[in-house]
């Protein structure tokens, strides 16, 4: 298990966050989480979503899917914090997605969905293209944080216990709004951010 000294300082949790799978983090009190999706192959906008990530300080990143191109997963190891993520519904080439992935030990693809405990909150991250899927764990109630992605509309809503997070499109393509979203696990509160 993990310690409770090691956890609460800075550096004793970047180590952890470093392990190859993150599950769960049952003694952290407070996360930081950056959360993104619908990057689309757009690089000029990936580098500036890495500096504002950087210099937020986040501890770890979500990815609600949509990279495209496997060219695009080498832009993420800039980032000071863990990344894990899920596939979108253009992510194509998955096998060459999860190679590029496997090339960083702080990088990780989880499939179509993934369920992480940071602290005392239970995430849910998918891309969101199965809207039964995406609608029946909102639905649940089950998890306090639900992050996903594919309607390229940032938005933050809660149903009953469970905030719903979608940061948005990074690529800005189809709203002309670049945004991803700041996670506090503690407050269970997220934010929208604009990047241009």
């Amino acid at each position: 298990m993990f310690s409770r000294t090691n956890l609460y300082s800075r550096e004793g949790l970047k180590k952890t966050l470093s392990a190859k799978k993150i599950n769960s983090l049952h003694l952290v009190r407070e996360l930081l989480v950056g959360l993104i999706s619908d990057t689309h192959d757009r690089l000029p906008m990936i580098d500036k979503a890495i500096r504002v990530l950087n210099d937020e300080n986040v501890e770890l990143v979500l990815h609600a899917g949509d990279y495209v191109s496997p060219f695009v997963i080498p832009k993420f190891k800039e980032l000071k914090a863990r990344f894990i993520g899920v596939f979108g519904n253009n992510d194509g080439d998955h096998e060459f997605l999860k190679r590029r992935f496997s090339e960083d030990k702080h990088l990780e693809i989880r499939g179509s969905f993934a369920k992480l405990i940071l602290g005392d909150a239970k995430i849910a991250l998918l891309h969101g293209s199965d809207e039964d899927l995406l609608n029946a764990l909102i639905d649940s109630e089950g998890f306090d944080v639900v992050v996903y992605g594919h309607a390229h509309e940032a938005k933050i809503h809660r149903k009953g216990k469970t905030l719903i997070v979608n940061p948005g499109e990074l690529c800005g393509y189809l709203t002309g709004r670049s945004t991803i979203a700041l996670l506090d696990t503690e407050k269970l509160e997220a934010r929208i951010l604009e990047l241009c």
